[in-house]
């Protein structure tokens, strides 16, 4: 086998997120990664620290990905159409990316601070979105919770084939963001 010239910890880690994206992260394999780069596996070990320190840089990538999808969807907007922007825009990183995303899923570990920090960021998003319907405290935790189950769910369904009726998901998707809008309105709606 031919040594990949150039290779790096950023190329291992983007030839490792494509592979969980296409076969899943679960299915994920060193081998694998090694195969699709050129080299042999145990170069990779140069470069991270086995499978689970590969799961690990595959989620710190996905947390910096959605932030950034989710931030860029909210710039200009505020209110409805930033919660459905930030909404859509999640929606739309768990179906291009479901490897990806399934590496942020669980909340990281309390002791590992660089992804603490990374998913504290990507709530902060969310909140600040959030924000004009006067949420505080709880009640704005809540409500974060509240819209990531509501993507997660709808967007994991349709992703797993779920919606066999032919009725256009985007529509069923923003009908349902709207009600959960419409709750924060409500008192104790949050």
């Amino acid at each position: 086998m031919a040594r990949s010239v150039g290779l790096t910890r950023e190329g291992v880690v983007a030839a490792a997120a494509a592979l969980a994206d296409e076969r899943g992260l679960h299915d994920l394999t060193l081998a694998q990664v090694a195969a699709r780069l050129g080299v042999k596996l145990p170069s990779l070990y140069n470069h991270v620290d086995g499978l689970p320190g590969l799961r690990r840089a595959i989620a710190a990538l996905a947390l910096g990905e959605l932030t950034a999808a989710i931030t860029r969807a909210a710039v200009g907007r505020a209110g409805d159409e930033a919660v459905m922007a930030v909404a859509q825009a999640y929606r739309a990183y768990v179906l291009e990316h479901p490897g990806r995303y399934a590496a942020i899923v669980r909340a990281p570990d309390p002791a590992d601070e660089e992804l603490g920090a990374l998913s504290a960021g990507l709530v902060e998003v969310v909140a600040a979105v959030l924000a004009p319907f006067g949420l505080a405290d709880d009640d704005a935790i809540h409500a974060v919770r509240g819209l990531r189950s509501l993507v997660h769910g709808f967007a994991t369904i349709e992703a797993a084939g779920g919606f066999g009726m032919a009725l256009d998901r985007d529509e069923s998707f923003r009908r349902l963001v709207r009600v959960f809008v419409a709750g924060l309105r409500r008192p104790g709606g949050a």
